[in-house]
């Protein structure tokens, strides 16, 4: 394989020479910034995204990877540096899903996690994490502690769950949770909105309820938990 391309701080990832993915019979070519201007970044999303494909290691969630560096790369979602994971989680989030890419290929936002909310972070890692180690479990450990690390740094953010990841839809998010916590993903069996039912699950967890109608179908507020996220 060629040697790993230099990183440029001004591209943040490979520069126009990328390294190669065993398989492919050429390098990707690196998004432009007039692409990403001329259609609000989505274009450079989609591409940055294909291109982190192609170095992908092929496992299931390569492509929810991809999407939240992609759009992170492109200026998009609220994630903070290294996905809210440590230096050295991030390093070995990057070695497992892209292994011909280094970690400084990745050039990271200057967004650092809110201090005064890391109680809430770590309930909510904890939330996620709880009664996931199951012998069938689908999802390897450290790959469940990367990604509950990721969405409750997700969570921090202030718009739909999906959108502050940077997934490019709400699939992708329920594709997450089922697949790396699927104990909790079965209870939200009326499909609620995804950050509103885990914070939910944390108010029920500390006997805390604050809803007070009978019944999700007569709430006044039902599409605002059940409504649709775009």
């Amino acid at each position: 394989m060629p040697a790993p391309a230099r990183v440029t701080p001004a591209s943040g990832m490979e520069a126009s020479t990328p390294s190669v993915h065993p398989g492919h019979d050429r390098p990707a070519s690196v998004p432009n910034a007039a692409a990403r201007r001329s259609l609000g970044h989505r274009l450079g999303v989609e591409h940055w995204r294909q291109w982190l494909l192609a170095h992908a290691a092929g496992h299931a969630n390569d492509g929810i990877i991809a999407s939240m560096l992609a759009s992170q790369r492109c200026g998009l979602g609220a994630m903070p540096n290294w996905l809210g994971l440590t230096p050295e989680a991030f390093k070995a989030l990057i070695a497992d899903h892209f292994p011909a890419l280094r970690q400084s290929a990745f050039l990271q936002p200057g967004r650092q996690l809110d201090p005064t909310r890391a109680d809430e972070r770590d309930e909510l890692v904890r939330l996620l994490l709880k009664n996931s180690e199951q012998p069938s479990h689908p999802s390897p450990a450290r790959q469940q502690h990367w990604m509950a690390g990721i969405v409750a740094a997700g969570c921090m953010g202030s718009d739909h769950l999906w959108q502050d990841l940077g997934l490019r839809q709400r699939a992708e998010l329920s594709f997450l949770m089922e697949h790396h916590f699927p104990a909790l993903a079965e209870q939200n069996c009326h499909d609620m909105k995804w950050k509103r039912f885990l914070y939910k699950q944390l108010c029920e967890a500390e006997g805390i309820y604050t809803c007070r109608s009978p019944s999700c179908e007569v709430c006044v507020d039902y599409h605002a938990c059940f409504g649709p996220e775009n």
